[in-house]
């Protein structure tokens, strides 16, 4: 099976599967005929997105010997709950799916995250396949089999940890991405570098103008480097869960600017920040506080804060009371009973997992006016 960049494997023993990555549909039904070749396939997607690759997907489905239907979700984060999740259940009981069905995950993050709990529930667990079409699906939320909606008390509360049977990525989706989707994607991008790779935070550096330029141009066009940037992002990530499949240690670092990030997200009810745009916020206070504390210089907090303004992404952690903040944190999943924990830069393309940090400089680490806000308006 070939393809426009070399595949790459998430070894997981009888749970590995396939990253695919093309710049068009094409290799789609090849990748896909081993897990849908005489089965029903519940493409589940958004009216947006279906509209846009819902054809394209659902013929590769065929090509390769499965039944394609559409089930179609609501868009937007303050839709990702139980109620959203209940309905699309409801929906494969309707249609009659069965034991052998396969759930083909088609839009961003929402959606797999979604369209991932739901194979993981319905008749205790059906195969699933993602086909992210966002930059923040692509390099983060569809490899690793983290699944879960939003509950009211916080983010992705309830879920669970359920393997896709193949990722396959086709870049050129991007083109389409509205350019603040584009732009809040790139905060991963961006994550990646912070956490392992030091020459790819040095790469986004030099690149991420134009690549932000293109994406959000008028049409769009996708850098020919962005592809390669996807891969190296996916292959970090495909070694750390590797490793560390269900978060026991190592994998925690994934979510460096995070916790912030689902704080700052619930307190201001899903509905002020994408997820991309918070987890930047979030990045920024992680490397602020990482500085107060004395386990970083200043230098890595500004040279994280140009990258971030470079690729049109807000900084400034929004005026919300540090109690509610707080609360909030010890919500958070990588918190162990009444411990706090927070994954904090040593230096570029390191972090570590630090507890209990002292609260004077937590607290200055969130403080409002520690960055720019002006990119969270745009549209």
């Amino acid at each position: 099976m070939a393809s426009d960049l070399p595949p790459l494997r998430i070894d997981l023993g009888e749970r590995s599967y396939p990253i695919v990555f093309s710049g068009s549909f094409d290799l789609l039904a090849d990748a896909a005929r081993p897990c849908v070749a005489g089965r029903a396939c519940a493409v589940v997607t958004n009216e947006a997105v279906g509209g846009l690759y819902g054809d394209a997907v659902c013929a590769a489905l065929e090509a390769a010997g499965g039944r394609a239907q559409r089930f179609l979700l609501p868009d937007g984060e303050e839709r990702k709950n139980l109620r959203t999740l209940e309905c699309l259940l409801e929906g494969f009981a309707r249609a009659g799916m069965s034991r052998t069905a396969v759930v083909v995950a088609l839009g961003g993050g929402v959606v797999g995250d979604i369209a991932g709990f739901a194979a993981a529930a319905y008749m205790r667990g059906v195969d699933c396949i993602q086909v992210p079409t966002t930059l923040l699906a692509q390099v983060d939320s569809s490899v690793g089999g983290k699944t879960g909606v939003n509950l009211a008390a916080g983010k992705n509360l309830a879920g669970a940890f359920h393997q896709p049977r193949l990722v396959f990525i086709n870049w050129n989706t991007l083109a389409t991405l509205p350019p603040r989707e584009a732009r809040a994607g790139y905060a991963e991008v961006i994550k990646y570098g912070i956490i392992a790779d030091a020459p790819l935070f040095e790469q986004l550096e030099r690149e991420t103008p134009g690549i932000i330029a293109a994406l959000c141009a008028t049409p769009a066009r996708v850098p020919a480097a962005l592809g390669a940037i996807i891969r190296r992002c996916c292959a970090i990530k495909a070694d750390v869960v590797g490793r560390d499949e269900r978060e026991g240690g190592l994998r925690a670092i994934l979510n460096y600017g995070h916790t912030f990030a689902h704080a700052v997200e619930a307190l201001t009810a899903y509905g002020e920040y994408v997820h991309g745009e918070a987890v930047a916020i979030g990045m920024h206070a992680a490397a602020r506080l990482a500085a107060g504390l004395g386990l970083c210089d200043a230098a890595l907090v500004a040279r994280q804060a140009r990258l971030l303004e470079a690729a049109g992404l807000p900084t400034a952690f929004p005026a919300l009371e540090f109690d509610a903040v707080l609360a909030a944190f010890g919500r958070d999943k990588k918190s162990r009973g009444a411990t706090l924990r927070f994954v904090l830069p040593r230096r570029i393309g390191a972090v570590e997992i630090i507890e209990n940090t002292d609260m004077t400089a937590l607290r200055a680490a969130i403080a409002p006016g520690g960055g720019s806000m002006h990119q969270r308006a745009r549209r």
